[in-house]
């Protein structure tokens, strides 16, 4: 082979990873170095009552996957989420309660606890699963899912709070991203469920 044809080959090569590694480009396969599962319908999470849940009961629907607690100041937050539940689920949005005491023990119960807490004091009917780490060295499965999707999507960065949002699409994966201050009815998380929902 000649010098110039092996350069060729080199630049070929270097093209091809760098495509790979794109997130997001159409025809682009994406990059998993955590050998993650390749949508949010493919993890398995627990449900408050312990059983298993597996997320593939929702596929085809968006979800907007929220981690909560029961004595922060966005509890109330709860009251926003089940709106959006109400308005919402039967156009096809699952939104998913994950309980998590990452931040300053702000979720202290059990998940009998939280259950019981967020009928009485928020009559809430969305899915609630089991307390989770979020953040930290070892967050949950579906978390290091979230985070490593959104990452490659332009949402990166650790959970810093209670109540933050992630929005997936149809397709398994994040769209949308949005802190705790947000709250759920605000008008830019409420029309990126719109366009998720419309997204077929």
């Amino acid at each position: 082979m000649s010098i110039r044809h092996a350069l060729a080959a080199v630049a070929a090569i270097t093209l091809l990873s760098a495509a790979a590694a794109a997130p997001g480009r159409p025809g682009m396969s994406r990059v998993n170095p955590a050998n993650l599962p390749p949508t949010a319908f493919d993890q398995v999470a627990s449900g408050i009552d312990g059983k298993p849940a597996p997320l593939a009961a929702y596929r085809g629907q968006a979800l907007l996957i929220v981690n909560t607690a029961s004595k922060c100041g966005f509890t109330p937050q709860y009251k926003g989420l089940q709106a959006l539940h109400v308005k919402f689920q039967k156009k096809g949005l699952a939104v998913l309660g994950f309980p998590s005491n990452d931040f300053f023990g702000q979720e202290p119960g059990s998940n009998k606890e939280i259950a019981a807490f967020c009928d009485r004091e928020f009559h809430v009917t969305f899915p609630l699963f089991a307390k989770v780490a979020v953040g930290g060295d070892t967050p949950a499965p579906l978390y290091r899912f979230l985070l490593a999707d959104a990452g490659s999507r332009g949402h990166a960065g650790a959970v810093s709070w209670n109540f933050e949002k992630f929005l997936v699409g149809r397709d398994g994966h994040v769209v949308g991203r949005w802190k705790s201050m947000v709250a759920p009815e605000a008008p830019e998380i409420v029309k990126a469920i719109e366009a998720a929902l419309a997204a077929r």
